[in-house]
């Protein structure tokens, strides 16, 4: 299509449908393997969210519809400018997603917690004693259980860390595989009837998905996550302790 015969709406309507396509590329990639949900909400990623939209989708054909004029001179040149700013702003925004992006959901004491890529270090990834706790995943984030030392030295060392704001989910070093922590797991799971009695807040959410959902409760336990943004209720089988779903049921205030 020349760029002569092309009205400024039918350029702007152009742009638009590309700036929609790659977008919806992009979260397809956050929301579907970085953060299942609802992990993006829970870490605050709205804001964001409504950020990339509105320079990647909205922006750039709003400026294309403004500036663009047949026969303009340097066209081309100022089409390709506002294409080069879009992508830029999209690879930031989505290199801040992926550096944030919940990298082990860890078991701790009686709760998961999550640890991101960007809080890991490499030092402490390095001292692993797993392979698979070794680096950030990149396609999803990996279920753990957090073991906390024997050694009272590395316990005092530990206290240290928590209160520079660094606990057990930090540290790959104590990280055991899920499937291998299921008992214990299960021994700190909630049934849904003390849910009701201790978590006000989370029972009507947990058992409106019961009721959608068609499960019984005496087939899941439940547990919280502790998000960014979020507090989360974690279901999982009874029986086996695998993840069944996760639900917010309260936003923590921004700091």
């Amino acid at each position: 299509m020349k760029l002569q015969k092309v009205t400024r709406w039918q350029a702007s309507g152009l742009h638009l449908l590309i700036s929609a396509a790659i977008a919806a590329a992009a979260l397809a990639l956050m929301l579907l393997v970085w953060y299942p949900h609802p992990l993006f909400q829970a870490a605050g990623g709205d804001d964001l969210l409504l950020i990339l939209v509105g320079v990647d989708v909205i922006l750039g054909p709003l400026i294309t519809l403004i500036i663009f004029r047949q026969g303009k001179k340097g066209l081309k040149l100022d089409l390709a400018v506002i294409g080069a700013v879009q992508l830029a702003a999209l690879v930031y925004g989505v290199g801040i997603v992926y550096l944030a992006r919940p990298a082990f959901i860890v078991f701790v004491k009686d709760r998961f917690e999550v640890a991101t890529a960007v809080e890991l270090e490499p030092g402490e990834l390095a001292k692993a004693k797993r392979p698979e706790f070794s680096r950030p995943p990149v396609f999803g984030p990996r279920w753990a259980y957090g073991e906390f030392p024997t050694d009272q030295a590395e316990r005092s060392k530990l206290v240290d860390q928590a209160l520079a704001g660094r606990d057990l989910q930090h540290f790959p070093q104590y990280f055991r595989p899920y499937e291998e922590a299921r008992a214990e797991i299960l021994a700190r799971a909630q049934p849904i009837a003390r849910v009701r009695a201790t978590e006000p807040k989370a029972a009507p959410v947990v058992d409106a998905w019961l009721a959608s959902s068609g499960t019984r409760e005496d087939a899941v336990r439940y547990l919280d996550l502790r998000a960014p943004r979020s507090w989360v209720a974690v279901l999982v089988d009874a029986q086996t302790a695998r993840p069944l779903k996760m639900l917010i049921y309260e936003r923590i205030a921004k700091p």
